[in-house]
């Protein structure tokens, strides 16, 4: 059963909207100050990491349909209700188009004298650019809606044909995350600088996503359970999403590691130049705190058998994996803007109101539905998973 805010509940959310009216003040101030290229920056940086862990939490939702797994049917309202994160942000996306013509290159005519970039003229277009963020708008809201929408519907009409669709609609999810991931790296990344070609970075990106959704997954599910809510959960089910971090926290950097040696190793000027720009000067410590926390540190924690269980290690290392995933996709779009790394005003007011914005959004979607999908026929079976 679901707990109502009450008036502990309104007082935060009161608390969140005076912090995002701050933090609008803040970026409009940063507008002026600092200008568009730095403001856009930013407006890139909390799309995507927002979509990401929309993206990453529906995948989950998904991946539980596609393999007929029972033991996370139980936490499975979690990230369904992360998920719903793909719906706000689709007016972000959509503002974020107006950041064309000062971060992407490739929009100005005199790109064309490039013969890199006028041989991608066909993909690098804006009509075409337009037409695909719309697609995949518009294809991960009709995967939420069938997922989603319809798990939470289930809790009333207790159809168990749900389960059946929801089945045969996974794989074909599946197919389009990852086209559209890829998309999304290709186009909203890896195309502020045109010149640059990777293989293997849509999987890296899609590595980031999976391991945002899961952290993001733990630490909604811990507050929760800090709140009186989701009681059934066992350390055993908390144990297998340990053991997800763990697993994805290696698989992320076996690819940044393979994306970056193999660069390395062919030693090619379309290639390589993208690394050094990131290595160098004072970009060089942020790759290295990217080694040390969105690898190292949740890879020793998450070692021990019982650090998987306990919900304070678990809370700390998803914390950490969550925070790395944001320095991750600022280290690969802010050397863009060539002033080094920054924090200053624009991005502590970015910070303020995306965070309270999102904050706000995943207070209202932790009310839709029951805590768990209690019209799954399945639920008793997760309930009662035990390693």
């Amino acid at each position: 059963m679901n707990k109502q805010p009450g008036v502990r509940g309104m007082g935060a959310d009161r608390k969140l909207i005076v912090l995002a009216g701050a933090g609008l003040v803040g970026i409009v101030v940063s507008w002026i100050v600092s200008g568009g290229e730095r403001f856009w920056a930013n407006w890139i940086l909390w799309f995507l990491f927002l979509l990401t862990i929309g993206l990453g939490s529906l995948f989950i939702v998904a991946l539980e349909h596609v393999v007929g797994a029972r033991w996370s049917i139980p936490l499975r309202r979690v990230p369904e209700r992360l998920s719903s994160l793909v719906l706000i942000v689709a007016p972000i996306a959509l503002l974020a188009l107006l950041s064309l013509d000062s971060l992407y290159s490739w929009t100005s005519p005199e790109a064309l004298a490039n013969p890199i970039i006028a041989g991608k003229r066909p993909w690098l277009n804006v009509p075409f650019f337009i037409a695909r963020v719309i697609a995949c708008l518009l294809l991960w809201g009709l995967a939420w809606w069938i997922l989603v929408r319809g798990s939470i519907k289930q809790d009333k009409t207790r159809d168990a044909r749900f389960n059946l669709r929801a089945r045969r609609f996974a794989p074909l999810f599946m197919i389009i995350f990852g086209i559209t991931i890829t998309i999304v790296a290709f186009d909203w990344i890896s195309s502020m600088e045109p010149e640059w070609y990777s293989d293997i970075f849509g999987v890296y990106i899609f590595a980031g996503t999976f391991l945002a959704g899961l952290a993001a997954t733990t630490l909604a599910l811990l507050y929760l359970q800090s709140r009186g809510r989701l009681k059934d959960i066992t350390r055993d089910h908390m144990y297998n999403l340990g053991g997800f971090l763990f697993a994805f926290t290696v698989f992320w950097s076996y690819i940044g590691f393979a994306q970056y040696m193999l660069m390395w190793y062919a030693n090619i000027p379309e290639e390589v130049f993208w690394y050094q720009e990131r290595i160098e000067g004072a970009w060089g410590p942020i790759l290295l705190g990217l080694a040390v926390f969105h690898f190292l540190v949740p890879f020793f924690l998450l070692i021990p058998r019982d650090a998987k269980r306990d919900p304070r290690f678990l809370f700390w290392t998803a914390a950490i994996m969550l925070f790395s995933h944001w320095l991750d996709l600022y280290w690969m779009i802010f050397p863009v803007l060539d002033l080094g790394p920054l924090f200053g005003l624009p991005e502590i007011s970015f910070s303020i109101l995306f965070v309270s914005a999102a904050l706000l959004w995943i207070r209202f979607s932790m009310t839709r539905g029951a805590d768990m999908p209690a019209g799954d026929p399945l639920l008793s079976e997760g309930l009662e998973f035990r390693l």
